[in-house]
């Protein structure tokens, strides 16, 4: 949940705890205006809209290196390929994990590969729905084997096997986790009947499998995306019940006051309900117009809803958190693979 044991703002502080730090050149984490700590949290200083080389990061781990063609412990992309390398950075063919990423085999591939998987497991990982939908598909009698139709629950394929859904070949693939610090100007979606910039355009091929965004960004909000092929932990995260929190950076276009500081402390109720609010604090005690917010809900632009409801515009939203996963050492544009250590923090939620 990333909650240091500090809480509190701290401008200055150098120890381990702290959750809106200006300085904070701790392990620990919060919000970290330089960039030198090793946590996350609110991270300012990532301003870069083009991604590329931060030259102020001095953090050890993680990070884009231009010339390192060794991946960091963080499992960022680094790139060498000045060529061809993108405007809005990210990620290099010349990609090669040492330790972070996904590069290891985990159980879970090592089961995608062996001789039995269920159905719903099989379908799941083919990126087409969670188990649980996949279960109501094979009791729908949509999904075939072989060419027979399967209703039985708990049947299993094995990699020989040919399994269609809606006339289609599925093909199960290894779970991918990517997280991206995404842009302003894109849409998160898969593709845009209206031809615009999607977040899809920033990943490019940096994995054959089809991977889709958790949740969304609105286009001129920034921030901690994630991608997954993984269905089951897709749904689990964007479920208001598991409790997946969001923070927020949020600039006013004037102070907030007070009285409806106070409000929102409460709960605002808009047209579509209550907007719970995990926590609010205003990160610079003489800038009341920047504020953090926490909350879990999903809701279609709910932030900015919630300040709009009390007469003030968001004029720049940035997510700098999602599930406890932060887009520090990111610039705009960037993305990494998860470690595999982040993964299983994800499924404990």
């Amino acid at each position: 949940d990333n909650r240091s044991e500090g809480g509190g703002y701290n401008r200055d502080n150098r120890s381990g705890g702290g959750r809106y730090n200006r300085d904070n050149r701790s392990e620990g984490g919060g919000y970290n205006r330089d960039n030198r700590s090793g946590g996350g949290g609110y991270n300012r200083d990532n301003r870069s809209e083009g991604g590329g080389y931060n030259r102020d990061n001095r953090s050890g781990g993680g990070g884009y290196k231009r010339d390192n063609r060794e991946q960091q412990d963080g499992g960022s992309y680094n790139s060498d390929n000045r060529d061809t390398r993108k405007d809005d950075g990210g990620y290099s063919r010349e990609f090669r994990s040492r330790s972070g990423g996904l590069r290891h085999v985990t159980a879970e591939e090592r089961a995608l590969g062996s001789e039995n998987i269920r159905l719903n497991r099989f379908i799941a990982h083919a990126g087409i729905c969670s188990r649980r939908e996949a279960d109501k598909l094979i009791e729908d009698g949509m999904v075939t084997v072989n060419g027979v139709v399967v209703t039985e629950m708990g049947h299993k394929v094995n990699p020989t096997d040919e399994v269609k859904y809606a006339g289609e070949k599925l093909k199960a693939e290894k779970p991918v986790y990517l997280l991206m610090n995404k842009p302003k100007g894109f849409i998160t979606t898969v593709e845009d009947e209206k031809a615009r910039k999607t977040v899809m355009d920033l990943i490019g091929d940096a994995c054959k499998e089809r991977i889709y965004p958790v949740g969304r960004l609105d286009r001129a909000t920034t921030g901690t995306l994630l991608f997954t092929n993984d269905g089951d932990l897709a749904k689990k995260l964007m479920h208001p019940s598991n409790g997946a929190p969001k923070i927020y950076l949020a600039t006013l276009d004037k102070p907030l006051s007070p009285a409806d500081l106070e409000a929102i402390k409460e709960g605002v109720t808009l047209n579509d309900g209550l907007v719970p609010v995990d926590k609010i604090e205003m990160p610079n005690a003489d800038n009341h117009t920047l504020v953090g917010i926490e909350i879990h809900l999903g809701r279609n632009r709910i932030v900015r809803r919630l300040f709009e409801h009390l007469g003030y515009e968001v004029t720049k939203l940035d997510r700098t958190s999602f599930a406890g996963l932060t887009k520090k050492q990111l610039n705009r544009g960037q993305f990494r693979f998860l470690s595999e250590k982040e993964v299983g923090f994800l499924k404990m939620i």
